[in-house]
């Protein structure tokens, strides 16, 4: 049966491992090693994982984002994210979330809601 639960979420990349260096430097993690030539799991907190796959790179998600990291303070969060220099970094909105792109073009987001409700075990 199909569980209730996300396992990952796949970001498509060009070079997995000069997007390993990116996502790590910018959550602050060190750096481990790239499966099968083509993939590399962010270490993440929670329940999904975050897989960077250059494999068949056809282009980046950038019409929506399709996953936000978390924060509890979105105004720090933006200021670091300057400091990195991301790429077309919007401004807060809303006082809750703002969007940025990864090297790839991908459309990320940070957000401080309320996290999603959790359906019983």
């Amino acid at each position: 049966m199909i569980r209730n639960e996300i396992g990952a979420v796949f970001v498509p990349v060009r070079d997995v491992e000069a997007a390993r260096d990116w996502y790590c430097g910018l959550l602050g993690l060190p750096k481990g090693e790239v499966l099968f030539g083509h993939l590399y799991v962010v270490p993440m907190r929670g329940g999904s994982g975050l897989v960077l796959d250059s494999k068949d790179f056809a282009g980046p998600h950038a019409g929506k984002p399709i996953f936000h990291f978390n924060t509890g303070d979105v105004v720090a969060a933006h200021a670091h994210c300057a400091a990195l220099g991301v790429a077309e970094l919007g401004p807060v909105t809303d006082g809750a979330f703002f969007t940025f792109k990864d090297p790839d073009g991908n459309l990320l987001m940070v957000a401080d809601v309320p996290p999603a409700p959790r359906w019983p075990a």
